[in-house]
């Protein structure tokens, strides 16, 4: 077998980081990093679920469907958009824009995929040409709708591309409404604003990673993460994110994480050539590490063992992090093994019992020892894939942008459990709750039930 790890960890530094990351006392080393829960376990409540990592606790998740086959049911969407549907109790809430360019909620019966209600939300055009560097132009394989909705207990907090954030009650009514390009400046980001938000401590955490243009102006473009009161509007705290780098190294697509360990929380931000992290009651940064250069960032950073895993940009190094009490700037050997070579650009990994596994855009599969970086198999899909693999019950859930999803068995050989087809494109990343698959394609939502 090849050797694609490269340990960048050497022994030397195992004293001095202890020093260095570690608090003098109250470390205790059983004392572990977890996702903070987003909702109910069995719910899908915003973009990569309960948990904000691909992962569901559901059983008996259907492995194989078509059009004819374990489809509960199909509803025809008039619009479209990338953003992953949010599922909670008897709803399901998702956001589109149509070709009136309306930007739109729906509230459909989880358990039929009627329509319950839509409601117009904003009226904006979807840019397509822009002079270069002057103000964002999105890519055709995404629109206003690509930011994913988050519901919060009796809260639906929406977020488009044009700027617009705002929360509605479950039964449809609009609670406030900000736009963060009128309120912070127009986007400079290149190919389109599509960071979904969460929800932390009745707070709505935004963030916006983009082209300062420092190299064309005096006063360069501020990225930033911010922070609303759910409940009011309010805004509660805002920081100011400039990382070193230029041009389009700077812009960003990707979703804060929220961890936690004994009590107190963080929330950890990968892009603009560097990961770091932020106290969510505050906004205060608490580390910072820095020079991890690739280009822009599309892959989200996602937590397993106490270490994060995420990748540079731009198809660079996958990196793993092991989380310590990080304070300030973190130096590079706190990276604890990378991967070169046959990385995503665009679909996030997921990790499940020591295991990470990725998707590259042209459809490569790989999985890893998640402790060593080691590769255990690595097996060509076929398809080009955006959406980010999800995983219940022991399998691992790939879907490429032509409707076709391949179902691997979580283990350390590869072994294929089903192929299926549904006849879109899918470009959402697939939602699991109460059991059932909710696929988003272009022309309608589809949901997987036995």
């Amino acid at each position: 077998m090849i050797e694609i790890s490269t340990r960048t960890f050497p022994v030397r530094w195992l004293a001095c980081l202890t020093l260095l990351l570690l608090p003098a006392a109250g470390y205790a080393e059983d004392s572990a990093w977890k996702p903070v829960p987003q909702g109910d376990p069995t719910s899908w409540p915003a973009w990569r679920g309960p948990l904000g990592d691909g992962l569901s606790e559901a059983k008996n998740v259907p492995t194989k469907w078509s059009a004819t086959e374990n489809l509960a049911w199909q509803t025809p969407l008039a619009g479209w958009g990338d953003s992953t549907p949010a599922i909670v109790g008897d709803h399901v809430f998702l956001t589109l824009q149509n070709d009136a360019n309306e930007l739109r909620l729906l509230r459909l019966d989880a358990a039929t995929g009627q329509v319950e209600l839509n409601i117009l939300v904003d009226n904006a055009e979807t840019p397509r040409e822009a002079p270069r560097r002057s103000s964002q132009k999105f890519h055709n394989l995404h629109n206003m709708a690509s930011p994913s909705p988050v519901v919060s207990g009796d809260s639906v907090v929406v977020h488009f591309g044009n700027g617009l954030l705002a929360t509605y009650s479950l039964d449809g009514e609009e609670r406030w409404r900000h736009n963060l390009q009128s309120e912070y400046g127009e986007y400079t980001i290149w190919w389109g604003h599509a960071n979904s938000p969460v929800v932390f401590d009745g707070m709505v955490i935004s963030v916006c990673m983009q082209d300062s243009l420092a190299d064309l102006r005096k006063n360069p473009v501020e990225s930033y993460v911010v922070a609303h009161d759910l409940k009011t509007g309010e805004r509660r705290w805002f920081t100011k994110r400039m990382p070193e780098g230029t041009a389009e190294e700077l812009d960003a697509y990707t979703t804060p994480l929220l961890v936690q360990k004994d009590g107190h929380t963080q929330i950890i931000i990968m892009g603009g050539n560097a990961l770091d992290a932020y106290n969510p009651q505050t906004g205060k940064q608490l580390w910072h590490l820095p020079k991890l250069v690739g280009g822009r960032t599309v892959t989200g950073p996602v937590l397993g063992d106490g270490t994060i895993f995420t990748t540079r940009g731009m198809r660079k190094p996958l990196l793993a992090v092991k989380l310590a009490e990080f304070k300030g700037l973190v130096p590079e050997e706190a990276i604890e093994w990378t991967v070169e070579k046959t990385t995503p650009d665009t679909p996030s990994p997921v990790f499940l019992d020591g295991m990470l596994f990725t998707v590259t855009d042209d459809g490569i599969a790989n999985c890893y020892d998640a402790e060593t970086g080691d590769l255990h198999w690595r097996e060509r899909l076929g398809g080009n894939f955006k959406a980010s693999p999800v995983a219940a019950d022991g399998k691992i859930y790939f879907i490429n942008i032509d409707g076709k999803c391949i179902v691997v068995a979580a283990k350390t050989e590869f072994e294929e459990v089903a192929v299926n087809q549904l006849n879109d494109t899918t470009i959402a990343s697939p939602a699991i709750a109460h059991g059932k698959l909710f696929i988003r394609g272009k022309k309608s939502l589809y949901c997987i039930g036995n």
